[in-house]
């Protein structure tokens, strides 16, 4: 029998993961950040993990910092998508394992998966590690490779992601002594949080990279175009068949998403 653990996770690739945990393991409570303004109207709202929480009924903390002697209810903690550093004092007396959605030591940080698109790359994995201090440095436990098909988003290596992720993390949490083995630096590169700036869809690079940077954008985030002299974001697009980038679904400011189509023929009346 796997032992009882806890999850630290906020985003909603945490919040995924945590779900599936949950179908398969006992687990003593949920860490995750605060309540937070989001939205028009800058209302607190609860992050995604702490919805599915509250859906399975899993006691949540959110405290504002984490300080030594808190109290998980278990021995080891599962960490995704949580968006905290786990202080150096906290790290020894529980067992962190960090799920993290890239073929470490490639793109450690903040947005594995929309790099790897963005770069065009054609495969990515999980891997295991050991919490350390050094961002995504750990030992790895566990490290599984899978796929990026053309027609993937965002979305779909996530989902993707976190299948793996339980799977690879059952075979760990069920051995009392699980191997660690230590990263490589051959292969190193690091994933910068998405800026503004990496939204933007620039009309003179090529269409294919334009293509990619929507599927690494989608369908969270949103990339950036001026189109017939209007400001859309683009959710959908392909390389035409003169080479050329064509939008399939966009979202005007303001508006809601629609078409590529319908949207134009919204600009003709």
């Amino acid at each position: 029998m796997s032992p009882r653990i806890a999850v630290a996770a906020t985003a909603p690739f945490g919040a995924d993961v945590f779900e599936r945990l949950a179908a398969r393991h006992e687990i003593s409570c949920l860490l995750t950040r605060p309540d937070a303004p989001a939205g028009r109207g800058r209302k607190l709202a609860p992050p995604p993990a702490k919805e599915a929480a509250a859906r399975l009924g899993v006691p949540v903390l959110q405290p504002d910092q984490l300080e030594p002697g808190l109290d998980l209810g278990a021995a080891t903690v599962v960490v995704v998508a949580f968006g905290l550093i786990v202080p150096e004092e906290l790290l020894h007396p529980f067992l962190w394992l960090n799920v993290h959605p890239s073929l470490l030591p490639r793109w450690r940080g903040a947005a594995p998966v929309e790099r790897a698109i963005m770069f065009g790359e054609t495969e990515t994995g999980v891997t295991i590690i050991k919490l350390v201090t050094e961002l995504d440095a750990g030992p790895i436990a566990a490290q599984q490779a899978f796929a990026i098909e053309p027609e993937d988003d965002a979305g779909s290596v996530y989902a993707k992601a976190a299948s793996i992720a339980v799977d690879s993390l059952d075979a760990v949490l069920a051995d009392p002594d699980p191997a660690f083995r230590p990263q490589s630096e051959e292969g190193l590169t690091y994933a910068d949080k998405i800026t503004p700036v990496d939204r933007v869809l620039d009309p003179a690079r090529p269409a294919a990279e334009l293509v990619d940077l929507v599927r690494a954008l989608s369908p969270h985030i949103g990339a950036r175009a001026e189109v017939h002299g209007r400001s859309v974001t683009v959710w959908r697009a392909r390389v035409g068949g003169d080479a050329s980038f064509e939008p399939l679904e966009v979202q005007p400011e303001g508006g809601r998403r629609m078409s590529y189509e319908a949207w134009l023929r919204g600009l003709r009346r």
